[in-house]
């Protein structure tokens, strides 16, 4: 275990979170361990030990162990775990409730709340007296908001009364729970987490943003014994009807944090804002003075940011500082940009003589539906330095990230020299090294421009006139003169029927050139993608073809791409090859949605196959997951496509219904009955058998008709 002095000098250390929310909404609770399903993988702790993390923040959830309340409570998994910690050398920080108001027999506005959960950390302290640090209520103030102000989770209650009535419940049952696990380990500590929060306003809500800002260190400042009758909340306090016994109690057991632990997120810092005409009605709030929109400070201005709130902080307690949670939703390079850049503010602060212990890798697992504050089932994932969204646990290129910096290795990525999005100011992006798309008059080529607009990843596109990839000359050309970190590969032949009677270009394009651009990625150190088809299968099989299914084409656009996995996968064995299947997106008119809805709209009848089974995948996301996975640098053969399979004459309904259109247009046939000059399998249904997923197809096709071009 970790226990050593450290220099205030040296680099803080990297520790480790899984999110574990147990939380409840009206009578239902949530479980993020088992939306994860951690409790059945039991390689999760081996596969987060290889990152190298010191401390990791460890569930021992009350609501799970203790769900009765006078029910024995099983240790064994939760043992296991442990133990498993030990071994590897990882201290735990064991965390009690995590956004939860406890099991059903009591409540964030139990009276008793406090006593209880003391109770339960002393059996904690009991059965494991060696672990040496607790943070029993994780974000109390946070919760409190979230519960008892604004109604969100239970008890659902929205006035100030309730608000303060959680917090000194939560804050109380740190401290009991504290006391009671120090008569079994003398050591603990307390390490103390809280969202480490900022609010910004108009000048006209400028009273509201100095209360909360005031509001945002309630929880340390009543651990830390700071809240008497000079305090500003005092009399808030008393004028709720809050009695002086219940603030006298911290005054009389003051339990200051071994180290407070600061959560900062991007939503972190918020701003108030009165030009309520600026936004939708849903988003309208505010106080008995004024209506207003709380929303995140970045989307109005640049928000002071971590480095200067840290030094707040430390101004106002001169304890020791770790940042407990370190996470942000979004794309993988985004992802990989705001860890890196706190992970340097973190350093910089160390060296001018803040204490900062640790930066956490927080929801190393990931999490789920904190897109609606755990409001809604909808299982929206968001990876983290893990993905486990097929249930299986695969690294991510933040985990990489991570596991460098916890060695004392330098991490180099060409997308961290583009800046995230959330700095209003952007720096120039010449001289930044560029991801090379070939095939940029293409639907993949262009899908590919879009997402890297969008996620500022810098590229340069080709078409074939520019750099023609059946021709070795002009793509070493190419490499030497844009100096590419990495190639996509978007370009292909793509007429399946006329590739019968064309079947040198066909090659030329589809497998030739592939092979070219693999081998000489691969003497270059670039990475490399391309794409492959569900046409290299029979359909023979019956049920979704993985990537191991031996390939058998029918027609010669299949062998093509058949050849071309082959020539690339000798060629370079680092390569990512990702099979998809009948794309339609909403940037361009040459797919199938198109063709429905156009010949609908235009009151033309529309021909489609009935019998032909496929796995149609939505551009937009084959593009932004392919673009995770290789930033992952995974390699191989991968296959994407939307979670869900059809008959192309049921996707013709689906998106005419969908759209409001009448279905008498659509004329259904046989493949027999088509006329096309290459044979098609009548399955060719595609599924991974990897860790990765998609969004399910009803959700895509919601989504192209909101996305969509007009026809």
């Amino acid at each position: 275990m970790s226990t050593g002095k450290r220099s205030p000098y040296s680099s803080p250390e990297i520790w480790g979170g899984i999110e574990c929310t147990i939380n409840r909404v009206n009578n239902v609770f949530r479980d993020q361990l088992l939306y994860a399903d951690h409790y059945n993988r039991p390689e999760d702790i081996e596969r987060i030990a290889e990152l190298g993390i010191k401390r990791l923040r460890y569930p021992i959830i009350w609501e799970y162990h203790q769900s009765e309340e006078d029910k024995k409570i099983h240790w064994n998994w939760i043992e296991q775990q442990l133990k498993k910690l030990q071994e590897k050398n990882i201290e735990p920080i064991a965390g009690l409730i995590h956004h939860g108001s406890g099991p059903a027999y009591t409540s964030l506005i139990d009276k008793a709340f406090p006593e209880k959960l003391a109770a339960y950390a002393q059996k904690v302290a009991e059965k494991f007296p060696w672990i040496n640090y607790y943070t029993p209520v994780n974000e109390p103030l946070t919760t409190a908001r979230f519960s008892g102000l604004y109604g969100l989770w239970f008890p659902h209650r929205k006035d100030e009364y309730s608000f303060v009535k959680i917090l000194l419940n939560e804050l109380k049952a740190v401290v009991l729970s504290m006391q009671a696990i120090r008569k079994i380990n003398p050591n603990a500590k307390l390490i103390q987490t809280e969202d480490l929060a900022k609010i910004h306003s108009t000048p006209s809500l400028q009273y509201q943003a100095d209360f909360e800002n005031k509001r945002r260190w309630l929880t340390f400042d009543l651990l830390c014994g700071k809240v008497d009758k000079e305090h500003f909340f005092w009399n808030y306090f008393i004028e709720l009807g809050i009695k002086k016994e219940e603030l006298q109690f911290f005054l009389a057991n003051p339990c200051p944090p071994h180290i407070i632990g600061f959560n900062y997120y991007i939503t972190s810092e918020r701003y108030l804002d009165d030009n309520i005409d600026h936004y939708p009605a849903c988003l309208h709030g505010g106080n008995s003075q004024h209506i207003y929109v709380d929303t995140e400070a970045v989307r109005k201005i640049d928000p002071d940011g971590l480095g200067k709130l840290l030094k707040e902080a430390w101004e106002r307690y001169k304890l020791p500082i770790a940042i407990t949670e370190c996470h942000l939703h979004c794309t993988r390079e985004e992802q990989l940009r705001w860890f890196k850049e706190n992970w340097d503010i973190c350093c910089a602060l160390k060296k001018e003589g803040i204490d900062i212990r640790g930066v956490t890798a927080w929801s190393l697992l990931g999490a789920y539906d904190w897109n609606s504050l755990l409001t809604a089932e909808n299982f929206h994932y968001e990876p983290g330095c893990f993905d486990i969204s097929n249930h299986v646990i695969r690294p991510t290129a933040l985990g990489k990230l991570v596991k460098s910096v916890a060695s004392g290795e330098k991490y180099h990525h060409p997308l961290l020299e583009e800046k995230g999005w959330w700095h209003k100011t952007k720096t120039s992006a010449g001289n930044k090294t560029p991801l090379l798309i070939v095939g940029k008059n293409g639907t993949l080529g262009q899908a590919f421009m879009r997402i890297c607009e969008q996620r500022s990843i810098p590229f340069v596109a080709l078409s074939r006139k520019e750099m023609d990839i059946s021709r070795e000359d002009q793509i070493t050309q190419a490499i030497h003169f844009y100096k590419p970190w990495a190639i996509v590969n978007a370009a292909g032949y793509v007429r399946v029927d006329d590739a019968e009677n064309d079947c040198r270009e066909c090659f030329a394009i589809n497998a030739t050139g592939p092979g070219f651009l693999a081998r000489l990625c691969r003497e270059h150190g670039i990475r490399f993608m391309t794409f492959s088809s569900d046409l290299v299968f029979d359909g023979n099989k019956k049920a979704p073809y993985h990537e191991a299914d031996n390939v058998q084409p029918l027609n010669t656009y299949g062998e093509s791409k058949v050849k071309a996995e082959q020539l690339v996968t000798e060629a370079n064995k680092e390569s990512l090859i990702i099979r998809t299947s009948a794309f339609f997106g909403p940037w361009d008119k040459y797919n199938f949605a198109f063709y429905v809805l156009d010949s609908l709209e235009n009151g033309r009848n529309c021909e489609v196959v009935k019998d032909v089974m496929v796995s149609p995948t939505y551009v937009p996301d084959l593009a932004n997951t392919a673009m995770d996975i290789f930033i992952d640098e995974e390699k191989g053969i991968w296959h994407l496509s939307n979670e869900g399979m059809l008959t192309w004459s049921e996707f013709a309904v689906a998106i005419a219904e969908r759209a409001g259109y009448d279905q008498t247009k659509l004329i259904t046939k046989p493949l027999c009955e088509m006329g096309w000059k290459a044979r098609r399998p009548l399955y060719s249904v595609l599924q991974t058998e990897k860790a990765v997923s998609m969004p399910t197809l009803d959700h895509a096709i919601q989504r192209y008709l909101e996305q969509r071009i007009p026809a």
